[in-house]
């Protein structure tokens, strides 16, 4: 039976978003394993004792998508041994010593940024660990990527994010999710953070109309794609952009924007081929156009 343009953007939606099962089995096992591999390399009696962990990322916001990719993990250490005076003027020390932890148990890499250590499965998908020292209230070091070390406050950008998805009636999140699908199907010109918080600065108000919030995103978002961290420690989120890259994003924007008015257009007109046609362009080629 071909379905309409709403129906197809439902049916798209639940086909990217995580199911229960894979929530316990895929993300929380992923997680658990962490625990489970950290606590043995540094038990308590260890001079860089682990402490626990924390689900970040679009894990955490319930804006990840299938199939799943990566789960970030917040990896805390205690300092209660002087590890953070060790290793305060070396992050870089700290961050392979955990990277070696995982010798012989896991493939794993220092990621690209240098910040955390990323665990590959070998059936698919991976886990980038960031381990940080508690500096005390919601805030954690977290190696910079050049030796130092850099302020973060994961679990506040968190909450920020819960209590807009909360106000504007859950509606964000699974926004998000589609929009997530947009950027990965266009070159992922911009960070998964970075579009989480832009999309939740957007709205004042969103309902269940997905093609609509789409669209007005599209069209509103430049006018905010220069937001701070939520946590409130990096600033600018556009800071390390440059003039090609930001023209990109703003292009990428553009080019969506026009493309979802002409699908609201053929929706409007009872022209779902054309419209599905124009939403698969936009969220990519999983999209169901039939």
């Amino acid at each position: 039976m071909t379905q309409t343009s709403s129906q197809a953007m439902a049916a798209f939606l639940a086909d990217i978003t995580v199911t229960d099962y894979q929530k316990t089995s895929i993300i929380n096992g992923r997680k658990d394993r962490v625990v489970e591999n950290l606590t043995a390399a540094f038990p308590s009696t260890s001079d860089l004792p682990f402490s626990h962990t924390v689900l970040m990322g679009s894990a955490a916001k319930g804006t990840i998508v299938r199939p799943i990719d990566d789960i970030d993990v917040l990896a805390v250490f205690s300092n209660k041994q002087g590890a953070w005076s060790k290793y305060r003027s070396d992050s870089r020390a700290f961050l392979y010593r955990v990277r070696r932890a995982y010798d012989g148990l896991e493939i794993a890499q220092v990621g690209a940024r240098g910040q955390a250590v990323r665990i590959f499965f070998k059936n698919g998908g991976h886990v980038d660990v960031a381990p940080v020292f508690w500096h005390g209230g919601d805030i954690y070091g977290l190696p910079s990527g050049n030796g130092g070390w850099i302020n973060t406050a994961p679990i506040v950008a968190n909450s920020w994010f819960a209590n807009r998805n909360s106000e504007l009636k859950y509606n964000l999140a699974p926004l998000v999710r589609l929009l997530k699908k947009w950027n990965n199907a266009h070159s992922k010109r911009i960070r998964s953070f970075h579009l989480e918080t832009v999309a939740a600065h957007t709205f004042s108000s969103l309902n269940g109309n997905r093609q609509e919030a789409l669209a007005k995103f599209f069209q509103w978002a430049p006018a905010h794609l220069d937001v701070s961290d939520p946590g409130g420690q990096s600033g600018l989120l556009t800071a390390g952009l440059s003039y090609g890259d930001r023209k990109e994003i703003l292009d990428s924007f553009k080019s969506a924007a026009n493309r979802a008015v002409k699908a609201l257009d053929a929706e409007a007109r009872g022209d779902h081929a054309e419209s599905k046609r124009l939403w698969g362009i936009i969220l990519g080629s999983t999209f169901p156009t039939n």
